[in-house]
């Protein structure tokens, strides 16, 4: 037998561990750049060299994102895969099981099952619980987002959210708001982003439309349900600190939200060190703790009113008179009584259209109504009695993009500024289809980290295009068809589509 020395068999133990990782470095390390696809170069590669030919570590930025997107895919087939064999584990468990022979019995043998999957995931009982009714509704009654899932051009967060807002449902209404976003072959299939291309909170926020939307009850019955659960909560938190929320009906809340967001901006100023979300909590608590709210935010007659901070008591400023201005979005037929179909509050989404009639009856001065067409459920105009034509145009822009057009912003900023997708000095007009309205973090991202937004139209935001040549689609409101009586919609198909008044004329006019 050959002998060994102590410094060989450190030499071999070295190299057995190093081995792994060199190939490991093989396995993820770019193929070579410039040679044929013949040569063992992807076709990814290939056009990375026709994009960057001489700037590698573009090269390896362009491939790291590429990585990190397939590596996204490869997450949601696992869970995919994870709902999957615990449909399978519930089944077999349920075949081992004794027939429950009691409600008490049923819910031991559950609680049994759910204490096995928080152990075998190292996860606590709660979320192993949510886990389980997850699987179930994706495996029973989810089969697009499931399949989606497993294709990965579905997030796990996009198939919770899809769960969630089917739950209560009857199987009828949650396979059709599936099918909405996730079955282009459906009649009015969802436009703009495909849902796997929203970040999950604005899925949830164009998923809770559609859902208020087509709910087999009227928004009208639960409205009038919900606003009996009204309620201001507390709940202390560390540090010194807590928590205090409520839960009020959709118009005040907004009207609350957007009435302390406009007095907060106004004390912007060189000397103000406070954040814009500092501010809002400094209003807010002078607000409740008996602050004057006329002398806070004058009524628009040039006063001006003085705010003390919380922080100390100093005075933070003077406000001039802001005025938070609101679109309310009513299908004109549900305005005359008609129908009882939702209205739609910039900012929130639907709300009950007698919440809307209240509104504009009692002459709410910070809200704006808008008009759609009763055939594709577009704007039709927006009233201009207090307006020049800039700001009214600003407020198209609001109702196009519906937000910031960046995607995965959802800031619904007032004061956001119109910006030129072509620059004036290149050519470019002041025309709807010319302008965005970003907020001003994506706006100066435009200016500053090298992101462009593309064309617009008069209905469509821009999409954005980062450094690396990759294009992202903006979002934009799912507007649909108001729900119209027979003889409404016999006399809209009788006109033609290129008729200059768009079926206008054959609308009653409001007073």
């Amino acid at each position: 037998m050959e002998s060994t020395t102590a410094d060989e068999v450190l030499e071999r133990i070295m190299a057995s561990a190093v081995a792994p990782v060199v190939a490991a470095g093989r396995a993820v390390a770019p193929a070579p750049r410039f040679g044929s696809l013949e040569g063992g170069a992807s076709d990814a590669d290939f056009q990375d060299d026709v994009l960057f030919p001489s700037d590698p570590l573009r090269r390896r930025k362009d491939q790291c994102l590429d990585r990190l997107a397939e590596i996204a895919r490869g997450e949601a087939r696992t869970a995919a895969e994870k709902v999957r064999v615990i449909a399978e584990l519930v089944e077999v468990s349920s075949a081992l099981a004794a027939p429950a022979q009691s409600p008490q019995e049923a819910t031991a043998q559950e609680m049994a099952l759910v204490a096995e999957v928080a152990c075998a995931l190292t996860v606590g009982e709660r979320t192993a619980s949510a886990l389980l009714s997850e699987s179930h509704a994706l495996t029973t009654g989810l089969p697009l987002t499931l399949s989606a899932l497993t294709a990965g051009s579905l997030s796990w967060q996009h198939a919770r959210v899809m769960v969630d807002e089917t739950t209560n449902l009857d199987p009828g209404a949650a396979k059709a708001l599936e099918a909405h976003f996730l079955d282009p072959g459906v009649e009015n299939p969802h436009r703009g982003c495909p849902a796997g291309e929203l970040v999950p909170s604005r899925f949830r926020h164009k998923a809770r439309i559609w859902r208020e939307r087509h709910h087999p009850v009227s928004i009208e019955k639960r409205h009038a349900r919900s606003v009996a659960d009204r309620r201001l909560e507390y709940r202390p938190d560390r540090d010194g600190m807590a928590w205090l929320s409520a839960y009020l009906p959709a118009d005040q809340a907004v009207g609350i939200w957007n009435r302390v967001t406009a007095a907060a901006r106004a004390l912007q100023g060189p000397d103000e060190d406070r954040t814009l979300t500092q501010r809002r909590s400094d209003i807010t608590a002078t607000l409740l703790l008996g602050g004057d709210a006329d002398n806070l935010l004058p009524d628009g007659s040039g006063g001006t009113g003085e705010i003390a901070s919380q922080t100390g008591g100093r005075v933070a400023g003077r406000v001039p008179s802001p005025r938070a201005q609101v679109l309310l979005t009513v299908p004109i037929v549900a305005l005359l009584g008609v129908t009882d179909e939702p209205a739609m509050l910039d900012g929130y989404g639907p709300i009950p259209v007698t919440m809307a009639r209240r509104l504009i009856a009692d002459g709410a001065t910070s809200f704006h109504r808008v008009l759609i067409d009763p055939r594709d459920g577009a704007p039709l105009e927006i009233g201009r009695t207090s307006y020049p034509v800039t700001k009214a145009q600003r407020q198209w822009l609001r109702l196009r993009d519906g937000k910031c057009p960046f995607p995965g912003c959802s800031n619904q900023s007032l004061d956001n500024e119109a910006d030129h997708l072509l620059a004036w000095t290149k050519g470019g007009s002041t025309g709807i289809s010319n302008l965005a309205q970003p907020c001003p973090k994506h706006h100066k991202l435009r200016h500053t980290g090298g992101w462009e937004p593309g064309p617009a139209t008069k209905d469509h935001p821009p999409g954005w295009t980062s450094p690396t040549g990759r294009h992202y689609a903006s979002e934009y409101p799912d507007w649909e068809p108001p729900q119209l009586p027979g003889h409404l919609l016999r006399e809209l198909s009788s006109l033609s589509p290129a008729s200059p008044k768009r079926g206008r004329a054959q609308i009653p006019e409001l007073p």
